[in-house]
């Protein structure tokens, strides 16, 4: 009962349906959503799955991330009742093309440029999906945009059947929600199912820097573009030193992607294939690249004093996340970590801590544990609060350093979330430099 069932709750009203939405925790742990229900006139329960979920209903559609395995859907499917995704439902009403991302890392970025650069050409577009916007809501929106810039999870794909993007673009796979999935042929089958319906006049772009996406099958008549940072490519992009070409011709340069690290250089030539396949004004997109700011929390500029820039990229909560940040710079890093952690076990960083970081600066839950790490690699500070940490921070960086707060850790110990704890940080940074 939360976004999305309310979304689609409106798509099956205006369609002729009667919604019931039936949720496992209390009415109390729903906020607004059942009030917001009353007011359209769809039925709803509260604290369980009753016998009203199941009954006489034609179609049953979870909340995505329910499990395949959770027992309200298998007594559907073994009443005869279909199970379908939000997703693969809302998709059918859509009169806009769609163009759909999906990828274990990257996804927002990705999908976030991409909007930008199809408004940067002067077309209406919306970005939905794995995000704040249900594709449900987006379907119903007047008047309808003439793109839809998709975020599709492997929690979508899991019950898409019939979908059909304009245009698909897989990132990368790496080991990902294995348990929910039942391991990793399963996740890689879920996400095969971005193109499995696609045909003639679609286009899918592929990572041939990765090996399990550039070898998924796609069906043949469907248009494949391919993006490279390490080889050449007949029809899509790759590097060579600071150009960015099609083919043997240089179209791009690295330096138009205003985004730091590998990662997002790969990000940028994803949406690059799919504008340029999609025949986009090219020169309205490289203008829109230039232009983009990234998205929040994630290695996020913030501002710059005295020759010292900040980044923000309180997303991330792993030390597959902390690694990618560091990655993405060639200067020295003045590091803000710490919180709430997730047992994994720093050290795994040493090699990287060393070659990137000048200075720790430590604070939340295990920042004794992050001394433990890595304190004989680097000076290390203990802050008691983000204020405390980046004025540390500031006060170790010399001209050409980054400040970076990349924590490793959930936020959960001193913040509401992690965009709390990066509303905070660039709150401390813009006071800093204000002052």
């Amino acid at each position: 009962m939360g976004r999305t069932a309310l979304a689609l709750a409106r798509l099956l009203l205006r369609e002729g349906a009667e919604p019931f939405i039936s949720e496992l925790k209390d009415q109390a742990a729903c906020g607004e959503i059942p009030a917001a229900l009353d007011d359209l006139g769809a039925a709803w329960e509260c604290g369980g799955h009753s016998e009203r979920a199941l009954a006489g209903s034609a179609l049953v559609v979870p909340s995505p991330g329910v499990p395949p395995a959770s027992p309200v859907l298998q007594e559907a499917r073994v009443s005869g009742i279909p199970v379908t995704g939000e997703m693969e439902l809302a998709w059918r009403f859509a009169n806009a093309r769609i163009l759909a991302i999906t990828g274990t890392n990257g996804k927002t970025t990705t999908t976030e440029l991409v909007r930008a650069l199809i408004a940067a050409c002067g077309h209406t577009v919306l970005l939905a999906g794995n995000n704040d916007t249900p594709l449900s809501a987006a379907v119903m929106a007047e008047p309808a945009p003439a793109y839809i810039v998709l975020e599709v999870s492997s929690f979508q794909l899991e019950l898409a059947a019939t979908f059909q993007p304009w245009s698909a673009a897989l990132l990368n796979v790496t080991p990902d929600h294995l348990a929910w999935h039942g391991g990793m042929d399963a996740y890689i089958a879920a996400k095969r199912r971005l193109f499995a319906k696609q045909t003639s006049g679609d286009t899918a772009v592929l990572n041939d820097d990765d090996a399990i996406a550039a070898s998924l099958d796609v069906p043949p008549e469907v248009s494949v573009w391919r993006f490279s940072l390490e080889r050449p490519q007949d029809r899509g992009l790759w590097v060579r030193g600071d150009g960015i070409f099609h083919g043997g011709d240089r179209v791009a340069r690295t330096a138009d992607t205003p985004l730091p690290g590998r990662h997002n250089l790969q990000n940028a030539l994803a949406a690059l294939c799919m504008m340029r396949a999609g025949g986009f004004a090219w020169d309205r997109v490289l203008a829109g690249l230039r232009e983009f700011k990234g998205v929040e929390h994630r290695i996020e500029f913030v501002a710059e004093q005295d020759g010292v820039a900040f980044y923000n990229d309180s997303k991330s909560t792993n030390i597959d996340s902390l690694k990618v940040a560091l990655e993405s710079f060639d200067r020295p890093v003045v590091l803000v970590a710490g919180g709430r952690g997730k047992g994994a076990d720093y050290r795994v960083l040493r090699p990287l801590v060393a070659r990137h970081v000048k200075t720790l600066v430590t604070l939340g839950e295990d920042a004794p544990l992050l001394e433990e790490a890595f304190g004989d690699l680097a000076a290390t500070r203990r802050a008691s609060g983000m204020h405390e940490a980046v004025t540390a921070a500031r006060d170790a960086a010399a001209p050409g350093d980054v400040v970076l707060l990349s924590p490793a850790c959930a936020s959960f110990d001193m913040f509401d979330n992690f965009e709390h704890r990066g509303r905070v940080f660039k709150a401390c940074v813009h006071e800093l430099v204000k002052g």
